[in-house]
């Protein structure tokens, strides 16, 4: 059964195809580590993680890089403003390589706890100066850079083609920007120090102190990881239109070899009809989450039910059905897991809806048809661990959680009253285990308490 991905860069359905058989190489853009991410980026990263499951799952052996940014990612992307880290590393007080420190184990954190397996490779910028340095070396004999006043640039008026990835069409070459550069989707390879900056991350270069552009680092990490081309190139849909685009121009500029075979990318998470993020200010982490009563992995079941290419609008009431949606497939690991078989015909289906482009709610609609078959409770379990697989729920590992002492003594108060079918005193008791935030469920093997949500 084929896989099939949606390529940006061809804007077609396309069978996938690894440019090596049985093995497929991924890099993913990952975070700048300036401050926590927040679920809106986390979305992307469930989706990617997804991809990743679902290639191991057709038998491919996958070795995905991630980079992480913690230098050159200005505050404006086009190539003005302060340096990101710079500018929280002095707002905080700290130096600058131990606050990215501390963002990355957060962001590892936030991976972690929502069960997404961590690339083979998490590869910071600063450890590839030398690459990226020798990376311009490269386009600079090649006659694809210039010198202005802050720095060095890509002239991708030079460059065949530049922006197919986004449509874009260069206008006339002009000087159209306070640092002189000649055209203004022309962006930074090196931006050089300024007089008095004060900067604490910056290296010696044959152009003059400074530090790499934000587009430089990925082409670099990726080009010595994987080399040139890899199979499949990841990221947020705010990429494709200038980070991505650059990424192409200055690798495939360098090397006249194309940079990716295939470019996938997730749609925004949106919070009415806004964009979820930083500059909004209408964000939300997962300890805010946390804090309102939703775990991580109610996050991701919001994300799964959703297609990685359609905006996913959030809200409580969408994360208060995820939360009882999960609960009621958790439930079929309250019982002690039993040996079952893994349902083939489900599998079959399950199948067949991930390998189309990752079509999750098709996939999801397959998983309430197994919950609601008269299917018996172990090959039910045994073909949710195998879709598991997939989806990263952590069924295998599933615990109910802790039912405080005051909520089991009534509800055992309450069985003893239906067993005595003293049904007005049963009522009484499931009234007043609600009011506390439990409920209590009657099934054939006995009585089960939840949270209300």
């Amino acid at each position: 059964m084929v896989l099939k991905l949606y390529n940006s860069l061809t804007r077609k359905l396309e069978v996938f195809k690894p440019l090596k058989k049985g093995k497929v190489s991924i890099y993913a853009c990952g975070p700048t580590v300036y401050q926590e991410a927040h679920i809106g980026n986390l979305r992307t990263y469930i989706f990617e993680d997804i991809l990743r499951r679902t290639l191991e799952y057709n038998g491919y052996k996958v070795k995905h890089v991630m980079n992480i940014t913690d230098v050159g990612h200005l505050t404006s992307d086009e190539d003005e403003g302060m340096d990101k880290v710079e500018v929280a590393a002095k707002k905080s007080g700290l130096k600058a390589n131990k606050l990215t420190k501390h963002y990355t184990d957060l962001f590892k954190r936030d991976l972690k706890d929502l069960n997404i397996e961590f690339p083979a490779k998490f590869a910071s910028a600063t450890k590839y100066i030398k690459e990226q340095i020798a990376l311009i070396k490269k386009l600079e004999r090649r006659g694809y850079t210039y010198a202005t006043n802050d720095g060095i640039y890509f002239d991708t008026q030079k460059f065949k083609n530049y922006g197919r990835l986004a449509k874009i069409k260069l206008g006339k070459a002009r000087v159209c920007h306070s640092s002189g550069k000649k055209n203004i989707a022309d962006f930074a390879l090196w931006k050089l120090s300024l007089p008095n900056e004060n900067r604490q991350q910056e290296w010696a270069s044959p152009w003059g102190r400074g530090y790499p552009g934000w587009h430089l680092e990925c082409s670099a990490i990726s080009t010595k990881e994987l080399g040139q081309p890899f199979d499949i190139h990841l990221g947020g849909e705010d990429h494709i239109a200038i980070h991505h685009n650059n990424e192409i121009a200055q690798s495939e500029a360098a090397t006249s070899k194309p940079l990716a075979k295939y470019f996938v990318h997730g749609a925004f998470m949106i919070v009415g009809k806004d964009k979820m993020s930083k500059s909004k200010g209408n964000f939300l982490t997962l300890v805010d989450l946390e804090k309102q009563g939703f775990s991580p992995t109610v996050f991701r079941y919001l994300a799964v039910t959703s297609h990685y290419r359609s905006k996913l609008n959030f809200s409580r009431s969408a994360m208060i059905g995820a939360q009882n949606s999960l609960y009621k497939l958790q439930e079929m690991f309250l019982a002690k897991k039993q040996k079952g078989k893994i349902l083939k015909n489900y599998k079959q289906k399950f199948l067949f809806a991930i390998n189309d482009n990752l079509n999750l709610p098709s996939a999801m609609k397959i998983i309430w048809e197994l919950e609601g078959s008269k299917s018996n409770l172990a090959d039910k379990q045994a073909t949710l661990l195998d879709f598991d697989k997939v989806l990263g729920f952590g069924f295998k590992n599933y615990k109910a959680p802790a039912i405080p002492t005051k909520i089991k003594k009534l509800a055992e108060e309450r069985e003893r009253a239906r067993t005595n079918k003293d049904w007005k005193k049963s009522d009484k008791l499931r009234g007043e285990i609600e009011k506390l935030g439990y409920e209590v469920l009657d099934t054939s093997s006995g009585y089960i308490i939840k949270p209300l949500f």
